[in-house]
């Protein structure tokens, strides 16, 4: 986990999807302690308020959960309402823009569903 400084992306919100990547990728598997704002606020060297507040959005999110007196804990079902939401912001970032492009150069779906093909096969000659 790091943090960068250099960005306008507030410091708590880096934390907060640093550890959801992190419960999304199985690095905190479902139902298994994360590590204490203490932790991670001496890892990185900031103030545990700020690492609070980032944990603090991924308890709003009902990701992660406090067990009293024994820490932070990722919630059963997280790594699918993170897909969800992902899957979400996925459409709105990309998807709806590449729709409200393709209808200003007057491009079917089908062209656009060949381009995407053609992307995929792109990639898959590359590696």
């Amino acid at each position: 986990m790091n943090i960068n400084s250099n960005i306008e992306k507030p410091i708590f919100i880096q934390i907060s999807e640093q550890l959801e990547d992190s419960i999304f990728t199985g690095l905190y598997p479902e139902e298994t302690k994360i590590p204490s704002t203490n932790e991670i606020s001496a890892l990185l060297n900031i103030n545990p308020h700020t690492v609070l507040k980032g944990m603090n959005l991924l308890v709003d999110e009902q990701i992660i959960y406090k067990k009293r007196g024994l820490g932070m804990f990722v919630k059963e079902g997280a790594v699918e309402k993170i897909r969800q939401k992902r899957q979400g912001q996925f459409y709105n970032q990309f998807i709806a823009t590449l729709i409200e492009e393709a209808n200003k150069l007057h491009m079917t779906k089908n062209e656009i569903i060949s381009l995407i093909e053609r992307g995929y096969e792109d990639e898959r000659n590359s590696n």
